[in-house]
């Protein structure tokens, strides 16, 4: 296949809008022949497929739809504007279920009240159980359409960060606009955005032009492990699909969408040495003991990986003395020793986040390097999770943004611009990460205060998302740029 050349429009967000600029892209896809042998064969074949007509709609340029909106993108808008009194009406319901990660049975009443709200649409709704997890599990609801269109996976969760002995417990309006409650941005209102936006898809006749997977996990807030069986129904939706939209909150900022997330790796760092009196230490028999071995190994961390950014490293919790216990899942512990015993064992806990897989690779194996290191008659354990991987930026989730971001514009709506990675926390479309060829999140609703007592909703937002969702949707059916 010959090259093409095409002029894609990109800009540089700020303030409240941006000076576009052109550069030139090749919109040549990358084919690979499929390895029938290789584990991977079936996403190979997928991507195969589907990367010609998928990079051909990402590489386009944005200002293709400059003209404003089609007769189909204003009836979207009618609809969000119709549908949006419901919406509330149902986000209220929504946030008065208390649906802490470790509540459930409120998990479960939260996909109970979402499914006959897809259902009325003419999605199929299943639940997967989390017990092999040691959680309450996922809600999933899918939509063929016409069996042709372009494969989007639409991301959500259930849980919230409030359990059920939490004071925080109900919706509560705070003037004409807003409106408080557990998890009303994070992430209730987004799911409430998403089910809008597919209303409209649906009222306009463009629906069926799609084909729709929608996730949402109930252990997004703490995740169930091992952690590849609580994210195997949202990576096998990933696997088929070919754009992956998220609809978490983002930062409070309220026209800006998220392209790269950090990912989340917790590690553990267990040292021992040699117990004795304190007026014994340094010798060679002796050492120089577990505390002292810690605080080596923990400085080395801070001297070698503060120097990469957007890289942070943090030891939360440490405990070290003559004795020590550590509860990994409730992240406390004891410790006892004595100011004239050198110090036999330690531990500490804490978190990696890295914006791409070759950042956290390269921490990862300099932690380990480190760790390896001993003072005299000490020993060290260094245990890294995988967690949440990075959501790295990718062109296409660039091109993501900027049709999200024109789409805006062309229906009247503040510009949309980019989240700054050390902003924007681990979420599960990091999940997605190289399984699809685009992704873009932070498409939910806007607020402020997610995680406190305090969070609150702008509710003018849910209809303006919605609008914006919808249409970005709209232009990415097969062959809508022609």
């Amino acid at each position: 296949m010959q090259a093409t050349k095409v002029q894609m429009l990109t800009r540089r967000h700020g303030g409240g809008g941006g000076s576009a600029h052109y550069s030139e892209f090749s919109a040549t896809p990358r084919l690979r022949v499929p390895d029938r042998t290789s584990r991977s064969w079936r996403r190979e074949v997928k991507t195969a497929v589907s990367v010609v007509v998928t990079s051909w709609i990402l590489a386009y340029p944005a200002d293709v739809f400059a003209q404003g909106l089609t007769t189909a993108e204003r009836r979207m808008v009618a609809s969000v504007d119709q549908g949006s009194p419901a919406a509330i009406a149902l986000l209220e319901r929504l946030v008065n279920v208390n649906s802490g990660t470790h509540n459930f049975a409120g998990v479960r009443a939260v996909a109970d009240a979402l499914a006959p709200e897809f259902q009325k649409l003419g999605f199929t709704t299943r639940w997967s159980d989390g017990a092999s997890w040691n959680r309450a599990g996922h809600l999933i609801a899918e939509w063929k359409g016409n069996g042709t269109g372009r494969k989007l996976l639409l991301i959500g969760h259930l849980d919230t960060v409030f359990e059920r002995d939490s004071p925080f417990q109900k919706f509560e309006r705070v003037g004409a606009d807003s409106a408080r409650g557990p998890g009303i941005t994070d992430m209730k209102g987004g799911n409430v955005v998403m089910l809008l936006a597919l209303e409209a898809l649906k009222d306009a006749g463009v629906l069926d032009q799609l084909q729709v997977t929608a996730v949402f996990t109930g252990d997004e807030e703490d995740s169930g492990r091992p952690i590849m069986n609580a994210r195997a129904d949202l990576t096998a939706a990933a696997d088929w699909a070919d754009i992956a939209l998220g609809f978490e909150n983002g930062p409070e900022a309220p026209h800006v969408a998220v392209i790269a997330r950090r990912g989340s790796t917790t590690w553990w760092l267990r040292t021992s040495g040699t117990p004795s009196h304190s007026s014994q230490v340094f010798r060679p028999e002796v050492g120089s003991g577990a505390i002292y071995e810690m605080a080596r190994i923990l400085a080395a961390f801070h001297d070698s990986l503060s120097n990469d950014p957007p890289l942070t490293f943090n030891p939360g919790v440490i405990v070290g003395g003559t004795t020590v216990t550590f509860d990994a899942v409730q992240n406390r512990g004891t410790a006892f020793g004595k100011t004239n015993v050198v110090a036999e064992s330690a531990y500490v806990a804490g978190d990696l986040r890295a914006l791409t897989p070759e950042q956290l690779a390269r921490a990862k194996a300099t932690m380990q390097r480190l760790a390896a290191r001993h003072y005299p008659q000490t020993h060290a354990t260094l245990t890294i999770d995988d967690g949440y991987p990075p959501f790295a930026p990718t062109d296409g989730n660039r091109r993501l943004l900027a049709l999200l971001d024109q789409g805006s514009r062309d229906a009247g709506l503040p510009p949309v611009g980019p989240v700054d990675p050390a902003r924007a926390g681990a979420a599960d479309i990091s999940f997605v990460a190289g399984r699809v060829e685009a992704g873009l999140d932070g498409l939910g609703l806007k607020g402020r205060a997610d995680h406190t007592v305090n969070e609150t909703a702008d509710l003018t937002m849910l209809a303006v998302q919605a609008k914006r969702a919808a249409i970005l949707m709209s232009r990415l059916v097969t062959g809508r740029e022609k």
